[in-house]
C-alpha cells in the first residue's frame, strides 16, 4: 500500500487538463471555463446615457443655483429609454427629461435628480447645481471596445455572462468537460428499479459516481454493469476508452473474482494498487490506451468515499476548474472513536448540538455518507480520537 498523499501526488501527476473545445450558448455557459480570450467588439454602454431620472441640463446654466435659491428652465423636450438620438441640441436655459438609461441629447452635460425639482408644465424649477458628467453614464465607461474583458482559464458566473451578453454574444467557447465512463461490476448488481433475485442487491455505485462526476466538472457516461468475468469486463473496457476517463466500481480487491485489477495490469500501466486509507484500501489506478483508469472499491461507502478523495480532485484539473476548497467547522467529538492505526481514516460525522457525532456504520452502508455532514481525518498512527477533543470537519 502507498499513503494516501503520495496517491493523491501520483493522479495529479497524470491529470492532464483538457484541451477539446466547444462553443456553447451563454444558457448554458455558467460554470463553463472559457476556452479563448475575449475581445470587445463593441462598447459598454454605446453611448452617454442618464444614470438617474431627472432634466439633462448644460452644468454651468446650475452655477450657484439651490434650495435657497432656485432657477427655471424651459422643459424642450422628452427623451426615454429606446428612444434614437435626439438631433435637437440643448440651448442654454433650456432642460430636457430624461429616464435613466436613456441617451443624453447633445449639449446636455449633467442630468439634475427628479427630486431635486419641480414642474409646472414646460417650466421646471431647478434647486440644486451640478457639475459636468454629473449623472452621466460615459460611453464606454463599462467596456472599451477592443479590451480583453474574459481571458482563457476564467469560470464563467452569471456577472461573466452578462459582460458577454452586454458585448452582444450569444455564445461561447469554453473547454469540453471530460466524459467519465462507470461500470459497475459485479455478477450480484441490479439496476435500481429491476426485480431483486436472490443474493442480488441494487447498483448505488453508478448512481452516487455519476452524481460526483457531474458535480465536479465532468459528464457521467455510465454504462451497462460487467459481471465478475475477465471476458466481459475486457469488452466493458473496450466501449468505456471511448470515453477522456473510466471509472470500475468493484473487483479492485483480492479476491477470486476480482479481477479488475488483473485487466488493468494486462492491458495497461497500473500506477498503484492499495491505499493506507479507510475507507477504500483496495483502489487502483491505472493507465490503459494513455486514458486514466480507475478501479474503485465495490463497497458503497469505499466507492463515494474515495469519489470524493481522489476522483474530484483529478476530474477538477482535467476540467481546469479550480481545486474543491469545502467548508470546515471545528467541533468537539461527541463519543470517542477508534481507527486502524496504520491508515489514513476519513470517518463521517454529523453535526447535532454543537458537537461531531460519529456517523460511520461500515464501508458497505450507504448510509455511513448519506446520514452524515461531512468528515474527520484520522492521521495513521492514531488509533483512537476522545471524547471532546476538538476536531475540523469537512463538510460535504
Amino acid at each position: 500500500m502507498i499513503s494516501f498523499a503520495e496517491a493523491l501526488r501520483l493522479l495529479l501527476a497524470e491529470a492532464e487538463p483538457i484541451t477539446r473545445v466547444e462553443t456553447v450558448p451563454l444558457a448554458q455557459a455558467d460554470g463553463r471555463v472559457v476556452a479563448r480570450d475575449v475581445v470587445a467588439a463593441s462598447e459598454v454602454p454605446p453611448f452617454d446615457r442618464a444614470a438617474m431620472d431627472g432634466y439633462a441640463v448644460i452644468a454651468s446654466d446650475t452655477a450657484g443655483v439651490s434650495a435657497a435659491t432656485p432657477r427655471r428652465f424651459h422643459l424642450a423636450q422628452r427623451i426615454y429609454t429606446g428612444d434614437a438620438p435626439s438631433t435637437q441640441l440643448v440651448s442654454p436655459g433650456e432642460c430636457v427629461a430624461v429616464a435613466t438609461g436613456a441617451p443624453m441629447p447633445p449639449g446636455a452635460d449633467a442630468v439634475v435628480i427628479v427630486e431635486d425639482t419641480s414642474r409646472d408644465d414646460d417650466a421646471v424649477t431647478i434647486r440644486a447645481s451640478v457639475t459636468p458628467r454629473q449623472n452621466v453614464g460615459a460611453r464606454a465607461a463599462d467596456i472599451a471596445r477592443g479590451t480583453t474583458f474574459l481571458r482563457a482559464g476564467d469560470i464563467l458566473s452569471p456577472a461573466r455572462l452578462g459582460a458577454l451578453a452586454a458585448t452582444g454574444h450569444v455564445q461561447v467557447d469554453v473547454y469540453a468537460r471530460p466524459t467519465v465512463a462507470i461500470v459497475s461490476t459485479g455478477n450480484e448488481i441490479v439496476a435500481p428499479g429491476a426485480p431483486l433475485g436472490h443474493g442480488q442487491i441494487y447498483d448505488i455505485n453508478r448512481v452516487t459516481l455519476s452524481a460526483a462526476v457531474e458535480r465536479h466538472g465532468g459528464v457521467a457516461m455510465p454504462l451497462s454493469s460487467a459481471d465478475d468475468r475477465l471476458g466481459d469486463l475486457a469488452a466493458s473496457l473496450n466501449r468505456a476508452l471511448a470515453e477522456d476517463v473510466v471509472v470500475f466500481s468493484g473487483g479492485s480487491s483480492v479476491g477470486e473474482r476480482d479481477l479488475v485489477k488483473d485487466l488493468l495490469r494486462e492491458r495497461g500501466r497500473v500506477i498503484f494498487h492499495g491505499i493506507a486509507v479507510k475507507p477504500g484500501k483496495p483502489t487502483a489506478f491505472a493507465s490503459v490506451d494513455g486514458k486514466p483508469v480507475f478501479g474503485m472499491p465495490g463497497y458503497p461507502t469505499s466507492c463515494l468515499s474515495n469519489a470524493y478523495m481522489l476522483l474530484a480532485p483529478f476530474l477538477r484539473k482535467v476540467a481546469r476548474l479550480q481545486p474543491w476548497t469545502p467548508r470546515t467547522i471545528d467541533a468537539p467529538l461527541s463519543r470517542r472513536i477508534t481507527s486502524v492505526a496504520d491508515r489514513h481514516q476519513f470517518y463521517t460525522v454529523r453535526i447535532e448540538g454543537g458537537k461531531a457525532e460519529p456517523a460511520f456504520k461500515a464501508s458497505g452502508d450507504i448510509t455511513s455518507l448519506a446520514n452524515a455532514d461531512g468528515y474527520i481525518e484520522i492521521e495513521a498512527g492514531v488509533s483512537s480520537v476522545e471524547a471532546g477533543q476538538s476536531v475540523k470537519v469537512t463538510l460535504f
